[in-house]
């Protein structure tokens, strides 16, 4: 059920012939609303044009009726997640990325991917539409710069419907070091050789599922945790399989991880065409299978951009420098020949 928050019917107010409305902030929801030293309410006004004034536990808000919509749907979307996600600790202004959200994407439905310790939100049109399409494709392309979204919505989507019985077992899947995967000058043995490649997809499940839980299920191989080269000769039936950094898989790998694909199966492959780690960018075999699978029907393909990054506010300033410099590289080179 929706907090009912807003109990101050809308008033005009003739000499500026705008609307007020009032809202009543529960104490427990304060810091989440307001922000730390209310570090949100300045930043209602400077992305929204609304004139917001704090009295106590209440929030002041001047402005056309389409702007105070906006923003009471985010307040309503950071309060709906708090109550879901009541043990999550998250590291991220959930509020400021809820307004950003409507503010950008004019997002209408909302889709939610319950998981046993966290209820996750796409936080972008295309992050709630790759969402849905994780429920209903069999093969999926994620691609885009980090911070968008595009392992962890898809980890969240497999452990969701593991749980609702949809698939017997989550395969995740990285190239390990490099595309040759040598690996036989690390200490250790194989497991403790790959573990350090394979710790993002450890990060993202724990964040899904308690410890306690996904360690017996990795035990029991409902979830299995592999370098790529673990699923040649296989086949995955009932089976929800991601193959993330798939930047640093050639074509032939990328080919031999699809055709892995068995009946009652999903497979989504994430990546970031920029961040190749392979000695030759062009070995890379992630936009040559986008380029020649797009067209089947039964495959699906998501370019996340940087207005869907949800990290701290640095990652989206740190992309554009890069993307900044590399054009003006490229714009010499062009130049010189």
């Amino acid at each position: 059920m929706k907090t009912k928050l807003f109990y101050s019917p809308y008033k005009k107010t003739p000499a500026q012939g705008l609307s007020s409305i009032r809202i009543h902030i529960e104490n427990s929801e304060a810091l989440d609303i307001f922000g730390v030293n209310n570090e949100n309410i300045d930043f209602f006004e400077k992305n929204l044009p609304l004139k917001i004034y704090q009295k106590g536990n209440q929030l002041i808000i001047q402005g056309n009726n389409k702007n105070i919509d906006i923003l009471k749907s985010a307040i309503n979307l950071t309060i709906s997640e708090k109550k879901m996600n009541k043990n999550k600790n998250h590291n991220i202004n959930s509020m400021q990325e809820n307004l950003k959200m409507y503010i950008s994407n004019d997002v209408k439905n909302i889709n939610i991917t319950k998981t046993s310790k966290l209820d996750v939100i796409g936080k972008s049109k295309l992050q709630n539409n790759y969402l849905e399409i994780l429920q209903k494709k069999q093969i999926v392309f994620a691609i885009g710069p980090a911070g968008t979204g595009k392992t962890f919505l898809a980890v969240a989507a497999a452990v969701s419907q593991l749980l609702e019985n949809k698939f017997d077992r989550i395969i995740l899947s990285r190239p390990a070091v490099e595309a040759g995967e040598k690996l036989g000058f690390l200490p250790g043995d194989l497991k403790e050789k790959v573990d350090p490649y394979l710790r993002p997809l450890y990060d993202s499940l724990y964040d899904l599922m308690p410890s306690d839980v996904a360690s017996r299920k990795i035990q029991s191989s409902e979830i299995e945790i592999a370098p790529l080269a673990f699923m040649r000769g296989r086949t995955l039936n009932n089976s929800f399989v991601i193959l993330d950094e798939a930047q640093n898989a050639t074509h032939n790998q990328i080919k031999m991880f699809l055709t892995r694909c068995g009946k009652n199966s999903r497979m989504v492959v994430t990546g970031d065409p920029s961040q190749t780690d392979l000695n030759i960018r062009s070995d890379s075999g992630l936009l040559r299978s986008i380029k020649i699978l797009s067209d089947i029907d039964g495959v699906s393909v998501i370019n996340f951009g940087q207005k869907d990054i949800v990290r701290d506010e640095m990652v989206t300033k740190i992309i554009n420098a890069y993307d900044s410099y590399d054009n003006q590289i490229k714009e010499l080179f062009d130049q010189k020949n």
